[in-house]
């Protein structure tokens, strides 16, 4: 008994330190502990499956997932803690260009026109992203992080950070940090026999690295007009706290408008985070009354949202699994406010009324990015989170003159393996009222790709993404209620069927032609999707089984980086309400696949949808 309360301690003891798919350097008396642990997790079929559910294997090899991301260099290696004298930033034109060749030039009248009309990135924005400053100590763990910052940025669409030496100094290193822009100005659109839509983006406005979109849409019936506006601040000098205004309004006059201010933990070694928002929404939703007759309802709420947070390091050292293993509290603060609501025979539970939300989270996380290609975009460098997280929510709802308690939890994991990358995280929650759970929700989820595989020059790879959702206690009305529409369902679907359980899976085949022309590359993927929909007195497994089968091609440009469109066409064999054996066309882009994220930010209820 003593050994296996030692054993037990001892795993949730280095919970924080291990991460999933890669090996770093351990120190020679951590290794000894891990091996003990290991050996003595043989003996019982229990500890085992502990073992493998939280650790890597001592000796565990890495071989196969390096060939399907970039090695990591050590040319930072000779360079570490020296002193940064200089950090030198060049930023290049869209087109004609590469960071890692200084002789490729513009060859054509198109490149230099592009080059002409393109506002490049400003040596002060990339600066805003770096974790380093002149006269800090170089640490490369940080000029990494810089430097996958700056690639994520979807104005950028390559960037390199390079150490130079400085003649005749022992102590100090400069740097280099060159910066290939992407084409930022994107206008999408398109037309039916009913509607029109013309959206305009600039991810780059004046160089300056903000965001700005905007989308026109009518109605040709009626000539009805609507229109949606974003503005985003991703970073304001150096601080990472981003802002966002917005406002919506639609063909029947619902809208949102909204402003808000966050600082989130972007990066593992992110120490402190917050955000305050606030919103307004109207909408007309149709509701039914005792006698099941539906009428249309006026909701017009406010929301102010209020939360903030603490990273803490778990472990000394310089290493990166130590620096990235961290202690996470956070809080939260939300209000709720109607200002418009049903008739009380619309609402006979007081569902649509104001409410105060008071929530605290902790949780241990270890999360690190490997660099990958050919995942969601064909080529281009891209970032896959792994890790584990750990984490528990606690505090109460104040509504309709009640308090409730709310409990939650949460377990996710992720990490590349020989056979490819899986992740999988499962979170609970539950409200509690008089010794009763209430509105219980509970999701599990899982992603799966394949490693990259090739049949002659064309790559291939396969998802696989399973979702499991199971409420207990939910309240009589569809509000409150599981559907399969759109994005919380099949792409397609609408929301009349209702249940509390719900099963989806989604299948993915995509490919990676070879070549381009004007940089414009093709991406032919096909696309299945299946949902069941259960409730009390129809077991999930006994239910329908509904299905889309899609096929289509993502259209990207090297120019434009992170934007793409895309043709599709789908079959349905049913729809409820709508009929069977029907087609439609565009109903699935790339970013409705989620990798799992190991971050620990803003406590919530866990989403029953």
């Amino acid at each position: 008994m003593p050994k296996r309360l030692l054993f037990l301690s001892l795993i949730f003891f280095f919970i924080g330190q291990t991460t999933v798919g890669q090996v770093t350097r351990i120190p020679r008396d951590t290794t000894k502990v891990y091996s003990y642990i290991e050996r003595y997790s043989k003996k019982r079929k229990f500890t085992q499956f502990i073992h493998r559910l939280i650790f890597k294997p001592t000796q565990k090899t890495t071989a196969k997932r390096k060939k399907q991301t970039r090695p990591q260099t050590n040319e930072f290696a000779s360079f570490e803690c020296k002193i940064i004298r200089n950090i030198e930033i060049e930023t290049l034109d869209p087109f004609g260009y590469a960071v890692d060749n200084p002789n490729k030039k513009p060859k054509n009248w198109a490149e230099r026109t592009g080059n002409n009309l393109h506002i490049k990135t400003r040596k002060w924005t990339v600066r805003n992203y770096l974790l380093f400053k002149k006269n800090d100590e170089l640490d490369s763990l940080l000029v990494k992080e810089s430097e996958r910052l700056l690639q994520q940025q979807r104005y950028i669409r390559n960037v390199t950070i390079k150490p130079v030496a400085v003649k005749g100094s022992k102590d100090s290193v400069d740097i280099s940090i060159k910066v290939l822009d992407s084409w930022s100005l994107i206008p999408t659109g398109s037309i039916s026999d009913t509607k029109g839509n013309l959206e305009i983006t600039e991810r780059n406005f004046l160089g300056i690295g903000h965001e700005f979109e905007n989308n026109f849409k009518q109605r040709f019936t009626d000539s009805e007009n609507a229109y949606g506006m974003r503005y985003t601040i991703p970073n304001f000098k150096n601080t990472f706290i981003s802002s966002t205004f917005l406002y919506d309004i639609d063909f029947d006059d619902n809208y949102l408008k909204g402003i808000s201010v966050d600082r989130s933990f972007f990066s593992p070694y992110t120490r402190w985070a917050a955000g305050i928002g606030f919103q307004q929404r109207f909408y007309r939703d149709s509701l039914s009354d005792n006698l099941g007759n539906k009428q249309l309802a006026n909701l017009k709420f406010e929301t102010q949202d209020y939360w903030a947070g603490h990273s803490f390091r778990i472990f000394k050292g310089r290493t990166e699994d130590n620096r990235i293993s961290n202690l996470v509290t956070t809080f939260r603060f939300a209000d709720v406010r109607f200002l418009e609501k049903p008739e009380p025979e619309l609402d006979p539970i007081q569902y649509f009324s104001g409410n105060k939300l008071y929530l605290t989270s902790i949780g241990i996380t270890s999360r690190k990015y490997v660099e990958t290609k050919y995942l969601f975009n064909n080529g281009i460098p891209e970032y896959v989170q792994i890790g584990k997280n750990y984490s528990v929510t606690s505090g109460f709802r104040d509504k309709n003159d009640v308090k409730k308690m709310y409990l939650g939890g949460r377990f996710s994991f992720g990490g590349f393996y020989s056979w490819g990358y899986f992740g999988s995280g499962i979170e609970m929650g539950s409200f509690f009222s008089a010794g009763k759970s209430e509105q219980t929700a509970i999701r599990l989820e899982a992603n799966y790709f394949t490693d990259l595989f090739e049949l002659g020059r064309w790559k291939f790879r396969q998802f696989v993404m399973p979702q499991l959702v199971i409420g207990h206690n939910r309240l009589p009305i569809k509000n409150d209620l599981l559907n399969l529409s759109e994005t919380n369902g099949i792409q397609g679907f609408n929301e009349t069927q209702t249940g509390t359980r719900k099963l989806l899976i989604g299948l993915q085949t995509q490919t990676y032609v070879p070549g381009q022309l004007y940089g414009f590359r093709m991406s032919p993927f096909l696309n299945t999707t299946f949902g069941m929909l259960g409730d009390d007195t129809t077991p999930l497994l006994s239910s329908r089984l509904y299905s889309k089968f899609g096929i289509g091609v993502l259209i990207s440009n090297d120019y434009l980086v992170f934007n793409s469109f895309q043709i599709s066409f789908a079959y349905y064999p049913t729809i409820p309400g709508s009929g069977d054996n029907l087609f439609k066309t565009n109903t699935f882009k790339n970013s409705d696949i989620q990798l799992p994220d190991f971050q620990i930010g803003k406590p919530y209820v866990v989403p029953f949808q």
